[in-house]
Parts: structure tokens; C-alpha cells; sequence
């Protein structure tokens, strides 16, 4: 059976997960739905009011998976962990997105090395700094 804090570091991680996804449809979806002409007519308050509607579904993931992740509340993570953790996934995510939906953009080699400069800020966070 599976530790109660290797649980609810997995359940973290994968509600994080789920709130990216949201997040990433909900700030950049609109392009995609623009260069299709779903939205490209909308004013740019309609445009705003799609958005946020979708973002409310980011924030029922993204609030608890930070209250139940905080080890403050007995999760195995500190508030900087869950932020470095967090925007790792987000670029992962957005990286996806882009490379899905917008063929034009295409990934070079700073990109490659940003990225692994992201992969060691994470390593370096999770590091006990005893």
C-alpha cells in the first residue's frame, strides 16, 4: 500500500497537471479558436468572458492541489517547491499545446537549454539545504 504522503504528492502533481491543462486552454485556446474564426469577430470582452469562464475550472484544481500539497497541511511540499513544481509543468504543458496546435512555432536550441535550466531550478529546490 502506498504511503499516505507519497499519495498526496502524487495527487498534487496530477491536479496540478489537470489545472495547467485548463489554465493553457483558457490564456492561449483563444488563438487557436481565433485563427480558426471561431472568435476572431468577438470584441476583446467577450474574448475576456471565455476565458475566465474556463479559467474557473483551472482554480477548482489549482486551490486544493495547493492546500492539500502544502506541508503546512500535511502534504509533502513547501510553498516554493509548489511553485517550482507548478511552472515546470506549465511550460511542459504549454511546450505541448504549441507544438499541437500551433505548427508555425517551433522549438530551437535555447529553448532545449531554458529548459533544462528549469529542470535544475526544480532539482535544486527539492535539495535539503542543510
Amino acid at each position: 500500500m502506498m504511503n499516505s504522503t507519497i499519495w498526496t504528492g502524487v495527487a498534487t502533481i496530477a491536479m496540478l497537471i489537470v489545472s495547467n491543462v485548463v489554465m493553457t486552454l483558457a490564456w492561449y485556446g483563444h488563438l487557436k479558436l481565433q485563427t480558426m474564426g471561431v472568435t476572431s469577430n468577438w470584441p476583446l470582452i467577450g474574448v475576456i468572458l471565455l476565458s475566465w469562464g474556463i479559467a474557473f475550472f483551472e482554480y477548482c484544481f489549482m486551490v486544493p492541489a495547493n492546500r492539500i500539497g502544502f506541508i503546512g497541511n500535511g502534504g509533502p511540499f513547501s510553498l516554493l517547491q509548489l511553485k517550482i513544481v507548478q511552472e515546470a509543468l506549465t511550460l511542459i504543458i504549454f511546450t505541448a499545446f504549441v507544438t499541437i496546435f500551433f505548427k508555425s512555432e517551433t522549438l530551437h536550441w535555447n529553448h532545449f537549454v531554458s529548459y533544462g535550466l528549469l529542470i535544475l531550478a526544480v532539482f535544486f529546490a527539492f535539495l535539503d539545504p542543510k
